[in-house]
This record gives structure tokens, C-alpha cells and sequence, in this order.
């Protein structure tokens, strides 16, 4: 029984921590006056399938979500909400916006950051500007050496498409199949 305990105890501690602590764009912002670090936003729609299967299986993975809350602040945005989000000294909205509506018009601010589909992730500096988006359903091992890529700010360096596969190659995942 106290063996069971255990690995009950364990495995509930385990999943605890392959969690993302996710955050809300304007608690980020303000994280960044504090500590800077870049933000990461995962453009999400509540009928999405493939968005869902990424939380499941790609921001979960123990290394990903260890990779975001350390050295991201990780940010799910509803790119067809209705919530009011201000940036870049803006009011973004979605006046379209209908609760209880299985699908609604992209929001204000998902327009604003060009992201036209869903899944989309996109990465934003320590000022909260734009670095590049990903867009569609990764797996964690795809997502994987993008994120120590724009955290160590490898991507100011690497300038042509050789150089990119050449990083790749050096890459080793952590990720298994």
C-alpha cells in the first residue's frame, strides 16, 4: 500500500510539473518590466482539434513546458475571444465576438499580428515586439529547437536557409519519438 502511495505521489508530481504556467498577454508585459524575458503566445480557437492535441501532447511534454516556464512567459490567447487586450499602446477587441457562438471573427489582435489560422505560435521580444510565428500543429519534438533558438537570440545570427538546416544539425533533441 505505501509502495502505491508513492508512485501515486510521484506520478501526480510529475505531471505537476510538465504543466506550462500559462499567463494572460497583459501579466506578461507587465513580467517583462520586472524580469525581462521573451513572451511566447499560443493562438488557439476553442473548436480547434489540432490546438487541443498540442496541449495535450506538445506544451505538456516535460521538456517543452520546462522550456517555456524558465525561460518564457507563456501566454494562451483565444484568437476568436472577446476579451479587450491592450499593447503597443493599443486596444485590441472583437466586436464580432458572440458568446456561446461555436466560431467567431478573429480577434482585433490576432489580426493585428498576422496570424490567419490556428494553431499559431508566436514569439515576441523582451519589449513585446514581434520575432517570428509558427504556424500549425507542431509536435513537441518540432517546437523543441525553435525555443533555445529564439531564447539565446541564435536567430539574429542565422541569415540563410543553410545556416538554419546547418543549426538543425547540430541540434540534439531531448525529445525521443
Amino acid at each position: 500500500m505505501k509502495n502505491l502511495f508513492l508512485l501515486l505521489l510521484f506520478s501526480l508530481s510529475a505531471t505537476s510539473f510538465a504543466q506550462v504556467r500559462w499567463m494572460t498577454l497583459e501579466e506578461a508585459v507587465q513580467a517583462q518590466k520586472i524580469t525581462p524575458k521573451k513572451i511566447i503566445i499560443d493562438f488557439y480557437a476553442d473548436w480547434c482539434a489540432p490546438c487541443k492535441t498540442m496541449d495535450k501532447y506538445t506544451f505538456n511534454h516535460p521538456v517543452i513546458a520546462k522550456y517555456l516556464n524558465e525561460d518564457y512567459y507563456p501566454v494562451k490567447f483565444n484568437a476568436e475571444g472577446g476579451e479587450a487586450v491592450t499593447l503597443f499602446g493599443q486596444t485590441f477587441s472583437n466586436p464580432g465576438y458572440k458568446s456561446g457562438k461555436l466560431r467567431n471573427p478573429m480577434h482585433g489582435f490576432t489580426r493585428y499580428m498576422n496570424v490567419n489560422a490556428v494553431p499559431t505560435i508566436v514569439f515576441l521580444d523582451e519589449k513585446a515586439m514581434p520575432i517570428t510565428l509558427l504556424q500549425g500543429a507542431l509536435t513537441a519534438k518540432e517546437l523543441e529547437p525553435y525555443i533555445p533558438f529564439i531564447t539565446n537570440g541564435d536567430y539574429k545570427k542565422l541569415d540563410t536557409r543553410d545556416k538554419w538546416e546547418n543549426y538543425q544539425k547540430k541540434f540534439k533533441s531531448s525529445i525521443k519519438n
